[in-house]
Formats: structure tokens, C-alpha cells, sequence
């Protein structure tokens, strides 16, 4: 009679041979994420921040952009960190953090805040924990504005979302800890329009130009589009 090769519970060679393929592919698309995540931070700290306004249409052929505004000097300059706990940052906003970046729904939107005509460096790494190897659904990469929406699943996001993660909470008399009142004035404006209603609740569509504004009197400009790098 015939015997029946291998060791009983045990799984054949192909079986441990595929776990294994199915773990190195695993690692990797986990290593490719947090080099992407890891570029991004490196590249802040080279250059010390990308420069606020680079690409907005209506801009005049040649002008600087204008200083992020860690670089500002003088009253009225503000800067908003990226939180030292990403994840219950996160947790916060109602979000999940996930072990790899979202594929079903995909796409960007481009956030500006200015605060007494000075723009406010949206920073890198919101969202993302890297020593937890954990990301949000909504995340930046870099300090251009560019907010990330890469989700696992089709649903809505908000600005309201984004900023809670930011630590920088958003209502219709508050952004961050400023307040409105002595002829401080709050609004939001998408693609040079502006809201009604809980700016929180504004929703992110793919490529909106979103531009949060705080001051005395009318801005003197407010940006209504933004031209997204190629494959954004």
C-alpha cells in the first residue's frame, strides 16, 4: 500500500513557499509607503518648506511666491505643527489609521490658510504615524497644501476632518485658537467662492481649491484654483 508523503498538519511546500511571496509582497508595498512618507519629511527639513502659492492661477508671470509662515517675522505670523500623536489625532476626527494607503478612492485637493494676510504652512506628515507604520485616509506628504484622499472605501470627507487632525479645530467663529469678534472675520472658500453654512462640513472634492481665511476687513486676495502636479 502506497504511503501518502509530507507530515500530517503540516503545509506542503507550495503552500509555505506562497505565505511566503505573500509576505515579502506585503513588506514591501508597507516599505514603499513609509519611504514615500519619509521622503516627504526629509525633503521639509532640506528645504525647510515648500513656498506658499507656487502654481495658483492668476499668479503674474515670474512673481515670488510668497514665505511659508515658519520663515515670517514680525506680529501676526502663525505656525500650526503637525500633531506629536498622529494617530489619536485621528482618532479625533473619526477616522481610522490603516496599514497601507487606500486605493478605491483616490484623489486631492489643495488647502491654503491665510491668517492676517499671511499664509500658514500646511505641514507634512498630518495624518501619518511613522513610528506606528499608520496612515489616515486624509494625509499630506509635503508642505504644498496638497491633502491626500486615499481611502479603502467610497465615502465623504470634510475640511472639518482634516483640521481636527491638524489640530487646528474649524467652526464658524474659530480656526485653531484664533477667534472671531473685534473685527477679526472668518470665512472658507472653495474655488473662490465662499461657503455658507459650518465650514467644517465643506466637503473635499477631487482637485477643489479650499482657501481658509482669518483677518480684519476683506482679503486682498482670495486663491480659486491650483494647478496639481501631473499624476495628482
Amino acid at each position: 500500500m502506497s504511503q501518502k508523503s509530507g507530515h500530517p498538519g503540516r503545509p506542503s511546500k507550495r503552500a509555505q513557499l506562497a505565505e511566503r511571496r505573500a509576505r515579502a509582497e506585503r513588506a514591501a508595498a508597507r516599505k514603499r509607503l513609509w519611504m514615500r512618507a519619509g521622503a516627504g519629511a526629509a525633503a521639509v527639513a532640506v528645504v525647510g518648506g515648500a513656498a506658499f502659492g507656487l502654481l495658483h492661477s492668476g499668479n503674474s508671470a515670474g512673481a515670488s511666491a510668497a514665505k511659508p509662515s515658519h520663515a515670517s517675522t514680525g506680529a501676526g505670523a502663525v505656525r500650526w505643527a503637525a500633531p506629536s500623536d498622529p494617530s489619536a489625532a485621528t482618532k479625533r476626527a473619526g477616522l481610522p489609521m490603516l496599514t497601507t494607503e487606500g486605493t478605491v478612492l483616490h484623489h486631492h485637493v489643495h488647502l491654503d490658510v491665510i491668517v492676517n494676510g499671511r499664509p500658514v504652512t500646511v505641514p507634512a506628515g498630518v495624518g501619518i504615524d511613522e513610528p506606528d507604520q499608520r496612515i489616515s485616509p486624509l494625509h499630506t506628504h509635503d508642505t504644498t497644501g496638497v491633502v491626500h484622499i486615499e481611502s479603502p472605501e467610497v465615502r465623504d470627507f470634510t475640511l472639518g476632518q482634516f483640521l481636527t487632525e491638524w489640530n487646528v479645530p474649524l467652526t464658524t467663529t474659530r480656526l485653531g485658537d484664533l477667534r472671531t469678534g473685534g473685527g477679526h472675520t472668518l470665512g472658507v472658500y472653495v474655488n473662490g467662492t465662499r461657503v455658507k453654512g459650518d465650514p467644517a462640513a465643506v466637503k473635499l472634492r477631487q482637485h477643489d481649491e479650499i482657501a481658509v481665511v482669518y483677518g480684519t476687513g476683506a482679503p486682498a486676495h482670495v486663491p480659486s484654483a491650483y494647478h496639481f502636479a501631473a499624476g495628482l
